[in-house]
């Protein structure tokens, strides 16, 4: 494993923050239009995706580990869960009320940054076995968002947002879940492989360009992403509460290693872009989630290297 001291860390997610800015760049100047934006998450999302997870589970031995298919979706799911909980009810101490962000607040609370920030992080710390059981981990991920985080948001009816929930990334790992426990690595064509994989490696790349595109609009009205009350709650939150919560339970939980690790690093993950993303298009507030990413994510490009060197040290 590479050295965990902050300078490494800060080198390893500096790149990652820097193709956000990329992506930010390139709606600025025109070069990526909205209908663009779009379109490109529609192929993240429904290809290069799950060609992510096929090149990361098929041939991966700590995936023959029944606890590292069966735990981590379980992790992924409450810990999502405890931060909707916590944002609820910090929201209502803040006097936010239903119908005026208290909604969103929790949503986007409880929604940290699981792959596009961590995938290239825990591939560069720890290597590509224990990116795949991270790929896992994000099922219980996805699943709590498009069901119960749908429903907090939104009022969906729990039809609809289980049709969510069975999107093609969820669906394409539980199919190389069981393609690489009966072993069908070894029966895939060399050149179908490498095709997989070189799609694989272009999804965390484009997934971050098309998520810089995303806050363009709120950087333009730059004075609206402060908010007084919001923001230093959601630090309070996602940058202290929970990762303290992340890191007890992964020192004393009896999990694998790998998931340990897993814990590790998304305990010191800001929030995610996607709450901005789904509040727009599910009647949420999402000038409330922008306010949350932007401070999170920018305190976080400081906190996290800290974060994850103190519990790498604390799991031992």
């Amino acid at each position: 494993m590479p050295a965990t001291d902050y300078v490494t860390i800060l080198g390893i997610i500096a790149p990652v923050f820097a193709m956000i800015g990329a992506g930010t760049f390139a709606r600025w100047r025109d070069w990526m239009r909205p209908e663009a934006e779009e379109s490109l998450l529609r192929i993240v999302v429904n290809l290069l995706f799950p060609c992510l997870v096929f090149s990361s589970t098929l041939g991966n031995r700590a995936l023959h580990d029944p606890g590292n298919i069966v735990l981590p979706p379980l992790v992924g799911f409450v810990t999502t869960g405890v931060g909707f909980l916590f944002g609820w009810y910090a929201g209502r101490l803040l006097g936010l009320s239903r119908g005026h962000g208290l909604r969103t607040f929790a949503f986007a609370i409880g929604v940290y940054n699981y792959g596009y920030i961590p995938i290239p992080l825990i591939d560069r710390l720890f290597g590509a076995e224990t990116v795949g059981v991270l790929l896992v981990h994000n099922v219980g991920c996805d699943l709590i968002i498009w069901t119960v985080g749908i429903m907090l948001l939104a009022g969906a009816s729990w039809r609809d947002a289980w049709r969510k929930a069975l999107n093609p990334p969820s669906l394409s790992i539980i199919i190389a879940l069981a393609l690489n426990l009966v072993g069908a690595g070894r029966w895939v064509p060399a050149p179908l492989l490498s095709v997989v994989g070189a799609f694989g490696l272009c999804a965390v790349p484009i997934g971050l360009l098309v998520t810089g595109g995303s806050l363009y609009e709120n950087l333009t009205r730059p004075r609206e992403l402060w908010a007084p009350r919001i923001i230093p709650m959601s630090l309070v939150l996602r940058l202290l509460v929970l990762p303290v919560l992340f890191l007890v339970a992964a020192k004393w939980l009896p999990l694998s290693i790998e998931l340990k690790r897993i814990m590790v690093i998304q305990a010191a993950m800001p929030a995610g872009v996607g709450p901005l993303i789904i509040a727009r298009h599910y009647g949420g507030h999402p000038l409330t989630a922008a306010q949350i990413i932007f401070a999170t994510t920018v305190v976080g490009l400081f906190v996290i290297p800290w974060w994850i060197r103190l519990g790498l040290a604390w799991i031992g």
